[in-house]
């Protein structure tokens, strides 16, 4: 049972009140009067004290509960000087990449340097190392080897990582971070509950060593008292219990708060425990008390079908209903190491959120970078989270795996609130706000219809390959909020920036005509991903079919308040499942309905995602492995080229490559300057290699020729009809 997040009776140093920005150096806790900090977080981030950034909102967290907090953000990693700065914590180090995975905030899906970072100073590149996690935590314990403080790791690249993994930048099978970054413990997820209750622990005199019964965190301290369940082999792990019958209802459903903080009717939401999980019978076997052994490090490193198990298994055992601890073993003989996982937090109620969000946030930089400019800051500036969680389960994406798929959802009162502190409080403020979302913008308040259904299932995904069943998807209290949001004194727009879950959306006409006629600025980015059937199933995605109902009513909807309005549709080329016969079915869809997509994205295997255990395998881990059900996967650079050439068919430096792949593949019919041609058989000088400087000499030359490249609107990816060319 977790106990509700603001419940712990403060600290003593509660006594010094609320900082207006938490410290970064020594002269700044002088300042506050601060001889040592209770807890040190390190950040590759520069620090921003907005709750969208990570540290932000543990630091401010961990200060409501009376605790000093100091941040040590971007710090120069080669030597441990900088991490000497706020002294040794009292408590403990937190250490973290930042808001995103480093690797992935460096390198492209083609392993390039990416030139810029956007939570960096200007946007400067390069402030970090790779791997951050690693590299902090060591220099955390060489700025204090006599005197260690137990370290922490957290944050989405160490939550990704918390299990033996593939790696696509060293392509191999990396261990745990825990034990590369032999730090104390590993949180994961969105750790709220347990960085609090860990705080209080350590501040009450409990050795860190004895701290290992924390939800949602990893450590190397097996507990007594848990009955093994073996899937070191490829077999199910465990038995898969039925779902329970809804109608066969205890007493206490009646007085439990359902995953979202709603009440039962009649109750005070206040007063009931967080996230109290109901079951409808007694099991045979204690699953609170049942730990699976996954395949070992060494295990998942030779084989690569144990590799996709124990994928499978991580991705079945991730609801906090119902959920059982994972161990994987490092090492072999005397210097094993256990992994021990404990299930995921339990999700934050409804009044939990509206508390943790109205944290003394200034939402600005710290003032040391008051004369620069944060790309990711700018951004968000004027936005605000209404929701966390995704059940949508893309196989391809981060967010399930590290948030959730519960939807965790604040109260209409708490989210206008915060709209009005924008407007009263952010500097530049002109009465736009940028967003009202989270990880998508149209989950706010969906959940299941029964809470004893909902922490039973092992479903990966609530709305592949259809909609469940037994989810709601009422979107009339988001559209409510929208009303009041823009009904607000001072707020002249709101608009939703966030990914909208189209297939959800068609469930509610009205929200799409709400969304098209007074959220979107002409342009609405929407991520159907792909058109054919292979790699969607792959993805867990919805086929294409709803994107077009949520086009026609979209389309509608903007006609009828006089708006020309566009989607510009996201793809992504590479991802498992593909083959070049679907990218080129795609390039033709884009063609035929007008799209020139500007940028494109390849498929890139993010640590822990079920993606990437198919980029690594060739299996797919969506089903049991003992199918043995292998998957088309393209790894080679050239082919990954290829594929994103396809989604350029418009580019004449693809064209070449698209020729070549067109006449291998059987469909030199698609060559040619008609409507229905692909490519032209012809190339303009100066592109794709081939250069021809007499247009009358081009022409009578096959396969080279000029034509006149017509460029694109601002943002936009599909030219007004009466634009668009041949």
């Amino acid at each position: 049972m977790s106990r509700p997040l603001f419940s712990h009776r403060p600290y003593w140093a509660q006594r010094f009140g609320i900082a207006p920005v938490l410290p970064t150096t020594r002269t700044e806790m002088d300042e506050l009067g601060w001889d040592s900090c209770d807890v040190v977080l390190v950040t590759g981030d520069a620090y921003i004290d907005h709750p969208s950034f990570g540290m932000a909102l543990v630091g401010r967290l961990l200060e409501r509960h009376g605790f000093r907090v100091g941040i040590i953000d971007q710090p120069d990693w080669r030597t441990p000087d900088a991490f000497r700065e706020l002294g040794r914590p009292n408590l403990f180090w937190g250490v973290t990449a930042g808001n995103m995975d480093s690797m992935v905030n460096r390198y492209t899906s083609d392993k390039k340097i990416r030139s810029d970072d956007a939570y960096t100073p200007n946007g400067v590149g390069g402030l970090r190392p790779d791997r951050s996690t690693l590299v902090y935590t060591q220099r955390c314990r060489e700025a204090f080897p006599d005197d260690n403080a137990p370290i922490v790791i957290g944050g989405i690249e160490a939550s990704l990582r918390r299990i033996a993994h593939y790696d696509y930048w060293s392509d191999k099978v990396r261990r745990s971070m825990l034990i590369d970054s032999q730090a104390d413990l590993l949180v994961y997820g969105n750790a709220e509950r347990a960085i609090v209750e860990l705080a209080h622990r350590l501040a009450a005199g409990t050795p860190i060593a004895e701290i290992n019964d924390l939800r949602g965190t990893a450590h190397t301290r097996p507990p007594s008292g848990f009955s093994e369940v073996d899937s070191t082999s490829i077999d199910t792990p465990g038995k898969v219990e039925p779902l329970p019958d809804p109608y066969a209802m205890e007493p206490e459903r009646s007085e439990a708060a359902c995953s979202t903080g709603d009440a039962a009717p009649g109750r005070n939401v206040a007063g009931i425990e967080a996230g109290k999980l109901i079951q409808l019978r007694p099991r045979k076997v204690d699953r609170a008390k049942q730990v699976i052994r996954m395949p070992s490090f060494e295990q998942v490193t030779a084989d690569r079908a144990l590799y996709a198990h124990a994928s499978r298994i991580l991705h079945l055992e991730s609801n906090p209903g119902n959920a059982r601890s994972l161990v994987q073993r490092h090492g072999v003989g005397t210097k094993a190491i256990d992994v021990w996982i404990n299930p995921p937090p339990i999700p934050l109620t409804t009044v939990e959120m509206d508390e943790l969000y109205e944290l003394p946030f200034s939402r600005l930089p710290h003032p040391k970078h008051a004369d620069t400019k944060l790309p990711a800051y700018e951004m968000i500036k004027f936005s605000v989270t209404i929701l966390r969680g995704c059940f949508g389960g893309c196989s391809f994406c981060s967010i399930t795996e590290h948030e959730g798929r519960i939807i965790q959802s604040r109260s209409e009162k708490s989210i206008l609130g915060e709209i009005e502190r924008i407007r009263d409080q952010t500097p530049g403020f002109t009465g736009i706000i940028s967003d009202l979302g989270g990880p998508t913008a149209n989950m706010y308040r969906l959940a299941c219809k029964t809470r004893e259904i909902e922490s039973a299932c092992r479903k990966p995904s609530c709305v592949f390959p259809d909609i469940c069943d037994n989810l709601g998807t009422d979107h009339g209290p988001l559209v409510g909020l929208y009303r009041k949001a823009r009904a607000l004194p001072g707020v002249k727009r709101v608009f939703i920036a966030s990914g909208v879950r189209y297939d959800l959306a068609v469930k509610s006409p009205e929200w799409i005509k709400e969304l098209a006629q007074h959220h979107t600025g002409g342009y609405l980015k929407i991520a159907p991903e792909h058109t054919e059937d292979g790699p969607l199933n792959m993805m867990m995605k919805p086929g294409i079919g709803a994107y077009d109902r949520f086009k026609a009513l979209f389309d509608r909807y903007s006609k009828e308040a006089g708006k020309e309005q566009y989607l510009i549709p996201y793809f992504i080329a590479a991802h498992p499942g593909t083959t070049d016969e679907d990218m080129l079915n795609l390039a033709l869809w884009l063609k035929k309905n007008g799209f020139r997509p500007d940028q494109v994205q390849a498929f890139l295997p993010a640590p822990m995602a079920s993606a990437t255990a198919m980029y690594h395998t060739g299996y797919n881990p969506l089903r049991s492995i003992k199918a043995r059900q292998e998957i088309k996967v393209v790894k080679g650079m050239a082919q990954r080229r290829l594929h994103k050439a396809f989604l350029r068919y418009h580019d004449p430096n693809n064209w070449p490559v698209l020729r070549e792949a067109l006449q291998r593949m059987g469909r030199a019919d698609l060559i040619g300057g008609g409507k229905h041609h692909l490519v032209p058989s012809w190339q303009p000088a100066g592109t794709g290699g081939d250069h021809v400087r007499d247009p009358r000499r081009a022409r009578l030359q096959p396969g080279v020729a000029l034509t006149q490249h017509t460029g694109l609107p601002p943002r936009a990816t599909k030219l007004p009809r009466k634009q668009r060319g041949r």
